[in-house]
């Protein structure tokens, strides 16, 4: 048996969360939170390449608090089973061996449950390496689960015991602390968006949102691409400064972001009426690291026309009418990739990154929470941009608290 937080269907949380949530935040850590800590039985690892994981952190997520806050769009509703026990941003050791891991081995875990993990025959995606792009993620030996975190059968970082398939697994160098791990998994899925950018060299990059996401897809973006300028809106102080030691060359207020670009790249800008203004001009490629309207909307309205708007967070809805009328290439970018454009896998590059001094500044602010208290964590979670805080962490260990 082990201690767990578990989401449950329930349908009248779901909708007090989706009614009241975006005024009244905590709400969403109060009744109106489908979520329960319980006492369940650790998942089951009866087949090949399978193994138990013991929970080191696991990060909290916005689509995490999309899916508590019944902000998540009813899309993804076929590609889960409840109850399940989330957390896909995880650090685990090894509770027996695994393959060519041996027990204790320290992981962090690829959470898309693709065709290897299913125990099928590997899909068209799968065989080129974009398991992210998995055809086959509600058959095989698992239940429906598009990600570890959201699977019934395989358990979460949310809990004390999880269990993953060894396609999964990548183990965590010497040296790097649990908090600098745990970001290994969102700088994965910042890599994935920055190539999926395909910026040009000397472009201009807008990053809308400077949240755990928005700040490391900035990274990516000046690592691993020919970007020249790179502007990112943030809300808050910490966020800028972060930004800038990251590789922003400018960062802005949201209410500021249009004036600004207008400026920087000679466009026009024009005011609709009973509408948000947009440019005709602006950046090359813009990508949306948050999944708001307003952060959507942002991305839309400063990009030229032709020019490419990424969607990096869990999208909400938007008006569309800048797309069709700029003609631009609107482009998804979800989780990452086991063979990235360069060959290499994005968490292999991800790896490399967060060993930098810039990541393990932000590896600092990172917040652990024992399960108990998860009502305290998803408060603070929700709070994050505003308290300076880059991510919240559960740590199924602990019985106090740790803030940064």
């Amino acid at each position: 048996m082990m201690l767990a937080l578990q989401m449950y269907r329930s349908l009248p949380r779901h909708l007090a969360g989706r009614a009241v949530g975006d005024r009244l935040p905590g709400i969403l850590s109060g009744f109106a939170a489908p979520l329960r800590l319980v006492t369940i039985d650790e998942p089951s690892v009866d087949r090949p390449g399978w193994a138990r994981l013991r929970s080191r952190l696991s990060g909290v997520c916005g689509s995490d608090l999309g899916a508590l806050s019944g902000r998540t769009s009813l899309y993804f509703s076929g590609l889960v089973s409840m109850p399940f026990v989330p957390g896909h941003e995880v650090v685990a050791d090894l509770v027996e061996d695994c393959e060519d891991l041996a027990a204790g081995t320290r992981v962090v875990v690829d959470p898309v449950l693709a065709c290897a993990a299913r125990g099928v025959e590997p899909c068209e995606a799968c065989a080129t390496g974009a398991t992210n792009r998995c055809a086959r993620i509600t058959v095989g030996h698992l239940p429906p689960g598009l990600q570890t975190g959201f699977c019934a059968g395989t358990g979460g970082g949310w809990g004390e015991v999880l269990a993953a398939h060894r396609s999964q697994l990548h183990p965590v160098p010497e040296g790097y602390s649990d908090e600098q791990a745990i970001l290994i998994e969102p700088m994965a899925c910042a890599v994935h968006a920055a190539l999926r950018a395909r910026v040009e060299e000397n472009a201009r990059v807008l990053v809308s949102g400077a949240g755990s996401v928005g700040l490391l897809t900035t990274l990516a973006l000046r690592s691993l691409t020919g970007a020249g300028e790179i502007t990112v809106v943030a809300k808050h102080a910490h966020q800028r400064e972060l930004a800038l030691q990251l590789g922003a060359t400018e960062v802005v207020a949201p209410g500021e972001a249009l004036r600004r670009l207008r400026r920087s790249t000679g466009a026009f800008q024009v005011k609709p009426e009973h509408s948000s203004p947009y440019l005709l001009g602006g950046v090359d490629v813009a990508v949306d690291a948050v999944g708001s309207r307003q952060s959507m909307e942002t991305a839309l309205h400063a990009t030229r026309a032709g020019g490419r708007v990424v969607l990096s967070g869990m999208p909400a809805a938007a008006d569309l009418s800048a797309a069709w009328f700029r003609e631009l290439e609107v482009v998804g970018s979800y989780s990452s990739a086991q063979r990235e454009h360069d060959g290499r896998g994005a968490f292999d590059i991800a790896t490399e990154l967060v060993a930098g001094d810039a990541v393990g500044r932000l590896a600092k602010s990172v917040a652990c929470y024992p399960l108990h208290r998860w009502r305290e964590a998803l408060d603070h979670a929700h709070g994050a941009g505003r308290l300076g805080t880059v991510k919240v962490a559960f740590d199924p260990r602990r019985q106090g608290v740790s803030r940064p």
